[in-house]
């Protein structure tokens, strides 16, 4: 598997190195349109909080993991992160929520825009992220990654191998691990390398808990190649079909995945301390999912694997205390 890993990883890496030296093109608070001159620094501030503590509230609505995480946070930092899912949530449902492929893309490209210039105080969600950006110096290149690897899902459905999924991977998913990771802030560039392979590891994830969801909007993303490794073709996904060929290939999957985020865990001591327990519990709390998998006998077609609650907020301490510990080279 080592062998896989180095054939993609030059070439996302390339594109993270690259977006990370492009302009931060946000707008702090006070710049947003539709400020008069005239406007008190307190209602200012109220506009702000507000579009703030509804990206909050979409949040929680939309991820518990997400919002659990964010929760371990500084109070700036949780609002910004917050913010972030915001933007990401709201991306990624013009795709999923619209039928036809021009009306998806004609909703990307107006809010390639609305994110792109000063924000209007009635637009909540730009207007927090704007702030967010600005106030972090998130790179823009990584938000216009971010919206084109949402959008492949308008052009392609099926991905022949992993070193192609993982260019998926690395737009839809790694983009957002590295803007936190400039929300959080970091030590060096050396952290880059870590966020991208975590960010694979958590769409990797999302991909094997939704195999079936993901087939009913007629959609593929284990690699053809290594599917048919396994004996297995696109009818056996439509069968739902679980037998010793699909087990064997759910190992080699989930395998994959736990490396990756072993791998990434190392870079979580090139964070600042007061988010390297956010992270890490995020890393967590998704890698227990694979755990689920492994429980339900690898069936992903006839329930979705998640963790409860009670399961969820058992795992921390021993997560906190994980990354009190010095971090071996």
């Amino acid at each position: 598997m080592g062998t896989q890993i180095e054939t993609w990883e030059n070439a996302v890496l390339r594109r993270a190195y690259e977006a990370l030296k492009t302009p931060t093109l946000g707008m702090a608070s006070g710049m947003a349109s539709g400020m008069t001159s005239g406007i008190t620094a307190t209602v200012e501030e109220r506009v702000f909080e507000q579009a703030y503590t509804y990206c909050a509230q979409l949040t929680r609505a939309s991820s518990r993991t997400f919002y659990l995480a964010s929760c371990l946070l500084p109070e700036k930092k949780r609002r910004a992160a917050r913010a972030l899912y915001a933007f990401c949530r709201a991306t990624d449902d013009m795709i999923d929520q619209v039928a036809h492929f021009e009306d998806a893309r004609r909703l990307l490209d107006d809010w390639r825009e609305r994110v792109a210039r000063p924000p209007n105080v009635y637009d909540p969600i730009p207007l927090a992220w704007a702030d967010t950006k600005a106030r972090y110096r998130i790179p823009h290149g990584y938000e216009a990654q971010l919206i084109d690897g949402i959008a492949r899902d308008l052009r392609q459905q099926r991905y022949a191998t992993f070193a192609e999924l993982a260019d998926y991977c690395y737009g839809v998913a790694s983009t957002v691990g590295l803007m936190v990771m400039h929300i959080v802030h970091f030590q060096s560039e050396d952290a880059l390398p870590y966020a991208v392979k975590l960010g694979i590891a958590l769409q990797l994830t999302n991909i094997l808990r939704d195999v079936g969801v993901d087939w009913q909007a007629g959609r593929l993303y284990l690699p053809l190649d290594e599917l048919a490794g396994f004996g297995l073709s696109e009818d056996d996904v439509a069968g739902g079909v679980v037998d010793d060929r699909w087990r064997a290939l759910m190992r080699y999957q989930i395998a994959r995945a736990r490396a990756l985020y072993a791998e990434a865990e190392r870079g979580i001591a090139l964070l600042d301390a007061d988010g390297r327990f956010a992270i890490a519990a995020a890393a967590d709390l998704y890698r227990a999912i694979l755990a689920d998998i492994e429980t339900h006998d690898y069936d992903v077609f006839h329930r979705r694997a998640h963790l409860g609650a009670w399961g969820k907020l058992r795992r921390l301490p021993d997560v906190w205390w994980a990354t009190r510990r010095p971090v071996r080279s």
